[in-house]
């Protein structure tokens, strides 16, 4: 099974975190379900940026972004080629390593 690392982020994952995954999972559902609380404040429904993610190893691996997902990301704070939307990307079978971002565009925060 392939893994996800999560590189540190100071407020959702401060020791980072290693996963294992079922291929065809989501990454935002993976991190979801392992106690890493990404936002998505459109419910996974690709229609805003909270969930975007920089994926430092294992890009290639994911499938294509369509348009509608590269037309959000030009709005994601700190955009890098190797940005996605977590609710998007798609793993596959080989290892990823991710960065979630300090920063949203969210104005409001949906964690408590």
């Amino acid at each position: 099974m392939p893994k996800i690392v999560f590189l540190p982020h100071p407020e959702l994952c401060p020791e980072g975190k290693v996963i294992e995954v079922e291929p065809g999972i989501t990454v935002c559902d993976a991190a979801l379900q392992n106690g890493v609380e990404i936002e998505h404040a459109c419910e996974k429904s690709c229609a805003c940026t909270t969930c975007h993610v920089i994926v430092r190893e294992g890009f290639d691996s994911l499938g294509e972004p369509d348009e509608l997902e590269e037309d959000l990301l030009d709005k994601a704070w700190g955009l890098e080629p190797e940005s996605r939307l977590s609710c998007q990307a798609v793993v596959d079978k080989e290892d990823l390593v991710v960065e979630i971002p300090k920063y949203t565009i969210n104005q409001v925060s949906e964690r408590h």
